[in-house]
């Protein structure tokens, strides 16, 4: 059993052939271009373009130094989009984030915040306080920034992809409820393996820069990334396996390790998540398979454990392996 936080680091490439769908194209293209940058990380790579297909953004957990920066510049530069970082710090504020109204000349104008980008890199987001945090939810949920009375809508596509350490926890904010609920995608980056950080090693640099980001092309126009995003919709998924999303959803509030289970909003995220990776596959239709692989990744940030569960060190997805065990899979 494999989830997109521990699939195995492998391009997607290699079954690439004439009678390849679009989607397939796609993935491999972009696995291809980004991995000139970015060593390995390809099942970090398939949960974000999963999440610009179907228009939701990822939460990243990882250690420092496992090129998380360079991975959404990355990414941007292949789909020929704007990138921009924030880091997020106790003093910043969320004007800092979405823009505010300033002079220009003698009149009032709103200035953009970096907010307005393709791909938004949202570094160490749990450092900041929730108020800042909250400034992300309207932008996340709706593509659009309301500053005075006025919506300003973001240009599309639009990828959020916020980073939290899992290592420090001293100065540090936990994510809300409602704001973890809006991440359709938590993955792990993970280390290298020795071949991988040997590679790392012989990539061209200018100094600490990495220059090989340089050699990155654009595989895909934007129309283009419309169109695909419509052909997640085809995708088709029977009332069993639809029947199979709710009840491993409603089994996680049954769990008596966990006092929050996941959301009506988490089973929708469920189902569009597994018409994309199907679609990456090559396939038209999603199978039960498809739930069982991306469930932990897509349900178990959601959840709330009970102040026992995490004195017993039961985490989020040894819980949603429970509820998977436990509920019969359809035929």
């Amino acid at each position: 059993m494999t989830y997109p936080s521990q699939l195995q680091n492998e391009p997607s490439n290699s079954n690439i052939n004439a009678q390849s769908s679009p989607l397939q194209v796609f993935r491999s293209n972009m696995q291809r271009e980004i991995s000139k940058a970015v060593i390995g990380q390809h099942h970090i790579i398939d949960a974000m373009l999963a999440s610009l297909l179907v228009g939701g953004h990822i939460l990243l957990e990882g250690p420092p130094g496992t090129a998380k920066t360079l991975l959404g510049n990355a990414f941007a530069k292949a789909i020929g989009g704007t990138f921009k970082r924030i880091q997020f710090s106790p003093d910043l504020l969320p004007s800092d984030v979405t823009g505010t109204i300033t002079f220009r000349g003698n009149d009032l104008a709103f200035r953009q915040g970096p907010i307005f980008a393709n791909i938004v890199l949202a570094d160490e987001i749990n450092r900041t306080p929730p108020k800042t945090q909250s400034a992300l939810l309207e932008v996340m949920q709706e593509g659009q920034v309301t500053v005075d009375g006025n919506t300003h809508v973001l240009e599309k596509p639009f990828l959020v992809i916020a980073t939290q350490n899992p290592i420090e926890f001293e100065g540090t904010y936990s994510l809300p409820e409602a704001q973890l609920d809006r991440f359709l995608i938590k993955a792990t980056l993970t280390y290298p393996n020795p071949n991988e950080e040997f590679n790392v090693l012989k990539q061209p640099k200018d100094g600490l820069k990495n220059t090989a980001i340089d050699s990155i092309s654009p595989v895909v126009t934007f129309e283009e990334i419309f169109a695909l995003q419509k052909q997640i919709e085809s995708v088709m998924v029977t009332d069993e396996v639809m029947s199979y999303i709710v009840s491993l959803v409603i089994g996680t509030r049954h769990l008596p390790s966990v006092s929050l289970g996941a959301s009506t909003r988490s089973a929708v995220h469920l189902l569009q998540v597994s018409k994309a990776f199907a679609a990456m596959s090559g396939r038209n239709y999603a199978t039960p398979d498809d739930i069982v692989n991306i469930a932990p990744a897509v349900l178990s940030h959601r959840l709330v454990l009970t102040p026992e569960a995490e004195l017993d060190r039961f985490d989020s997805i040894k819980a949603i392996n429970a509820v998977i065990q436990s509920t019969p899979i359809p035929k």
